[in-house]
């Protein structure tokens, strides 16, 4: 028995401003074909469908195109909501799509939701658990004492009617740990402040796999079959040097499993580029190859940093007349290493300093220099002026 493990989504996010709607529509035309190509018994899609928890017009129909599909391929579709979902909107139909083959747990209520798919190997059960908080757990196990995320899961996992004699899968979305060791993450993801929301690879030992969602790279934690599979796309700069792909998991008979990636192939990668303006355009001009600064591939979308030491006028402009598709510029010279070292040796109490000191760590920040006599003159009467005090 053959599964697409997909998760994190995203549908609807913009990256530094840009609408990725068009990139979604393509790594999304991607998973399908490889549906078509491999023809699995399901598809699990490990939360984090939308981007966000009221989806803009456009996402829903992306999302309603590729369900569409999935389900003309004969393809069951297994689906859970993410900590980026509204459960309720995620689960509307979900009753009516179910004789369909697609299975939706949006919302907890109380109980994972079971499916039961057959091989030659017998019943493979697939459990859904959306995203769940201790607050959602705690009304539905009044007799146990549930203060954190793995109070909560364990708690609905042990409820659970499981055959430990059979083979079982799991689509959840949270965040797991095993035991000191921490998935790798990115910057688009979100994480609770002290690893609040942490849920030890331990509490899913009835599981044969645990597909997961709500990290982006993909990867095993605890054992190999509990994994996450990564999001479709890069969605953080954090991101450039990762390699995108499904997970495709493979079952034969009780605890044996075979897990494959399947690398996908986005419209435009991130790319980083890094150096002085003009060796920055020349070699995007000239097309350079994959070793060099641009990967001849000016179309992607670019982080440029800039390590010219003198001013430079229209960076942003004259880089865009080649690498069109720019979402980022940042600046890394000696000015930008002292400006950030000393920021760090100002910080301090803000109650204790000047408004014009202040806005002096600000500018610093801002610009990598800090302000001239001039400047500081000019911010000092108009401190004064609306009653601040310059000092």
């Amino acid at each position: 028995m053959k599964l697409l493990h997909l998760a994190d989504l995203h549908i609807g996010k913009r990256l530094n401003e840009f609408s990725l709607l068009e990139d979604q529509k393509h790594i999304l035309k991607e998973i399908l074909d490889l549906t078509e190509d491999i023809r699995p018994a399901g598809i699990l899609i490990a939360g984090d469908v939308y981007d966000k928890s009221v989806p803009a017009g456009e996402a829903v129909e992306i999302l309603d195109d590729f369900l569409t599909e999935l389900v003309a391929l004969r393809a069951p579709v297994f689906l859970v909501s993410g900590n980026h979902d509204s459960p309720e909107r995620l689960n509307f139909g979900s009753r009516i799509l179910a004789p369909n083959g697609v299975h939706i747990a949006g919302t907890f209520e109380g109980a994972l939701k079971q499916v039961t798919l057959r091989d030659e190997y017998g019943p493979a059960h697939i459990y859904l658990l959306p995203f769940i908080k201790p607050a959602m757990a705690r009304p539905h196990f009044p007799d146990r004492n549930i203060e954190s995320y793995e109070d909560a899961v364990r708690a609905v996992i042990e409820a659970a009617p499981i055959d430990s004699g059979e083979r079982n899968l799991l689509v959840a979305h949270q965040f797991v740990t095993s035991g000191t060791t921490e998935p790798e993450r990115s910057d688009s993801e979100t994480i609770a402040v002290g690893g609040l929301d942490n849920i030890d690879a331990s509490v899913f030992a009835p599981f044969d796999y645990v597909a997961l969602g709500h990290l982006h790279a993909p990867q095993s934690i605890g054992r190999e079959t509990v994994r996450y599979a990564g999001s479709p796309l890069k969605y953080s700069f954090s991101e450039v040097r990762g390699q995108k792909s499904a997970t495709l998991v493979e079952l034969a008979q009780k605890g044996t499993s075979r897990i494959e990636t399947v690398n996908l192939t986005p419209r435009r990668d991130l790319r980083e580029i890094k150096g002085p303006l003009a060796e920055l355009l020349r070699a995007g001009a000239a097309g350079s190859p994959a070793d060099t600064l641009s990967g001849g591939l000016c179309q992607d979308y670019i982080r440029a940093v800039l390590t010219d030491e003198d001013e430079v006028l229209d960076a942003i402009g004259r880089l865009r007349q080649v690498y069109p598709h720019i979402m980022r510029l940042d600046f890394e010279n000696s000015r930008t290493k002292q400006g950030t070292e000393a920021a760090a040796a100002a910080a301090g109490d803000a109650a204790q300093k000047s408004p014009l000191d202040l806005f002096a760590e600000f500018y610093l920040r801002q610009n990598n220099r800090e302000m001239t006599e001039e400047q500081g003159r000019i911010m000092r009467e108009v401190l004064e002026q609306a009653g601040g005090g310059g000092q």
